[in-house]
C-alpha cells in the first residue's frame, strides 16, 4: 500500500496532504490488527487485505482512494471501540448521512444501494435541505472513475467477484437520488455527476452493465457477473434510467431507457412461474426479492402507464439529429402491470403438491416422487390404518419434481401417506394418498 501510494503523489494522482491522510489511516489500521484477536481481528482483518488486495492489482486510483481508505477507517474505528454486529446489521456515523452494513467476514462496508435509497427516503418524506445535502455530498466525494463516467464501487469479494465491482440495481437507484436532489437544491454539481454516471450503462462488463440483447439490452445486476440475469435489478436499473430521463429531459437516458425497456418487456414473463418469481435463470426468489421485484415491476407498470413521454435522439437519412417522443402508454407496457399483479397473487396461493409415485431401491428403503410448484418446506408423514406414524420427515425444495427417501416398516399392508407444505410467504397445503406394501 505505501508503494502504490507513493506512485499516486509522485504522479500527482493525489496531493501531499492527500497522501499523508490516507497513510495514516493505513498505519492506525495496521497498528489496531496487531492488537485485536477473534472475530474483531478477522473483521479488520479482511478489510485491510481487500484494500491491499485493490491496491496491488493496480485497481487505486485517486478517485477510489476516498471510499477505499474512508472503509479502511471507519472499521478501523468500529473494530476497536463499539460491540460486535450480527451479519446485515447496519450502522451509520452521524453526521455522515452513509449507509453502513456489516457483511460478516468482510468488516463494514458502505452500502451504496442503502445509502441511496435512503436519500430518496428523505426526498419522499419531505426532510430536504440539511440532510439531503450532507448526502449527497458525500455521494459526490466518494464517486469513483467507471467505464468513462462515474460509479459507486463495491470494496469487498462478493458471489465470486473481486472488488472494486458495482451494480446496475445501485446505479439505478442513484440516478433518481441525483437528479431529484439536483431539482429541488438547485445542485449543478448533482446534475453532473448524473449525467457522468450514464456510462456505467453504455459500457459493457467488466467496466459497465450493458449487454447487448435480443431486443434492446439489459443491464447486468453485477459488473462481475455479466451471464448472471437477475431481473429484479435490471427492472430498478431501468426504472432509474427513466426517472433520470423523465427528470433532467436527456435524449440519451431516454434511448437508454427505451433499449432496456424493449428487452425488459420480452424476458419478463420468463421470470414467472405461474407460482413464483424467479430471481434469476438459475432459481426463485427468496421471499424478501419476490417482494422487491413486485415492487419494482409495479413501480415500472405505474412509470409506463402514466408517466410523459420520453425523447430519444434520432438520425434522419442526411445526417441530421432530432428527437422523436417514447410512447409510453401502449399494450406491451401491460406486461409489467400484470406480472406484478401475479407476483402478488403468488404471496397468498398455497403451493401445489402431488405425489406422482414410489418404489422400493434399497433393502428396507423406498423412494417417494414428489411434485411442488414452488420453493417450499415439505413435511412427509406415513401412518398405518389405525394411525400409528411409522415415518415423518422433512425437507426444504424449490418449485419441480423431488425424490424423497422413507425407511420402510417391516408390515405389508395399506399405509397412509401425507405430504404437507409451506411456501415462502407462509402459505400452507396438503396432499393424502395410500401405498400398499406387498410381501417380497
Amino acid at each position: 500500500m505505501p508503494a502504490v501510494l507513493g506512485r499516486l503523489v509522485r504522479g500527482g494522482a493525489i496531493s501531499g496532504a492527500s497522501w499523508r491522510a490516507d497513510s495514516a489511516i493505513w498505519h492506525r489500521a495496521r497498528h489496531a490488527l496487531a492488537g485485536l484477536r477473534g472475530t474483531r481481528g478477522a473483521e479488520l482483518g479482511a478489510v485491510v487485505a481487500d484494500a491491499g488486495r485493490i491496491a496491488a492489482s493496480g485497481h487505486l486510483s485517486a478517485s477510489l482512494a476516498p471510499s477505499l481508505f474512508l472503509t479502511v477507517e471507519r472499521n478501523t474505528w468500529w473494530w476497536t471501540n463499539e460491540p460486535l454486529l450480527a451479519s446485515g446489521a447496519r450502522v451509520s456515523f452521524p453526521p455522515s448521512e452513509l449507509v453502513w452494513e456489516h457483511y460478516a467476514g468482510q468488516g463494514l462496508q458502505i452500502q451504496w444501494l442503502g445509502t441511496f435509497g435512503h436519500g430518496n427516503g428523505l426526498i419522499e418524506s419531505g426532510h430536504t435541505g440539511g440532510a439531503l445535502v450532507r448526502l449527497t455530498g458525500e455521494v459526490r466525494a466518494l464517486a469513483a472513475s467507471r467505464a468513462g463516467g462515474v460509479a459507486w464501487d463495491y470494496l469487498f469479494p462478493f458471489d465470486g467477484g473481486a472488488p472494486p465491482w458495482t451494480s446496475g440495481l445501485s446505479q439505478g437507484t442513484a440516478l433518481e437520488l441525483l437528479e431529484r436532489s439536483a431539482r429541488i437544491e438547485h445542485s449543478a454539481e448533482d446534475e453532473r455527476v448524473a449525467r457522468a454516471a450514464l456510462a456505467l450503462y453504455r459500457t459493457p462488463p467488466p467496466a459497465g452493465v450493458r449487454i447487448a440483447a435480443r431486443h434492446g439490452a439489459e443491464y447486468a445486476e453485477y459488473t462481475f457477473a455479466p451471464r448472471d440475469w437477475i431481473l429484479n435489478g435490471f427492472i430498478q436499473a431501468d426504472v432509474g434510467l427513466y426517472e433520470y430521463a423523465r427528470l433532467s429531459g436527456s435524449p440519451t437516458a431516454a434511448q437508454l431507457f427505451a433499449q432496456g425497456d424493449a428487452e425488459a418487456r420480452y424476458v419478463t414473463p420468463r421470470y414467472n412461474t405461474g407460482y413464483w418469481s424467479l430471481y434469476d435463470q438459475f432459481g426463485e426468489s427468496d421471499l424478501n426479492y419476490h417482494l422487491l421485484l413486485t415492487e419494482f415491476l409495479q413501480h415500472l407498470c405505474s412509470l409506463t402507464r402514466t408517466g410523459p413521454p420520453l425523447q430519444t435522439p434520432v438520425t434522419n437519412s442526411g445526417g441530421a439529429s432530432s428527437t422523436r417522443p417514447v410512447h409510453a402508454a401502449i399494450a406491451a407496457d401491460e406486461i409489467y402491470c400484470t406480472t406484478a399483479a401475479s407476483f402478488r397473487a403468488d404471496l397468498h396461493t398455497p403451493p401445489r403438491l402431488a405425489v406422482l409415485g414410489n418404489r422400493v431401491i434399497g433393502r428396507g428403503l423406498g423412494e417417494l416422487t414428489v411434485r411442488v410448484s414452488k420453493f417450499s418446506s415439505l413435511w412427509l408423514s406415513v401412518r398405518t390404518p389405525r394411525g400409528a406414524l411409522v415415518w415423518s420427515e422433512g425437507a426444504t425444495v424449490a418449485g419441480g419434481v423431488h425424490s424423497l427417501l422413507w425407511r420402510l416398516p417391516r408390515a405389508p399392508g395399506r399405509y397412509s401417506v401425507t405430504l404437507a407444505g409451506t411456501d415462502l410467504a407462509g402459505n400452507h397445503a396438503s396432499v393424502h394418498t395410500t401405498l400398499t406394501l406387498r410381501r417380497r
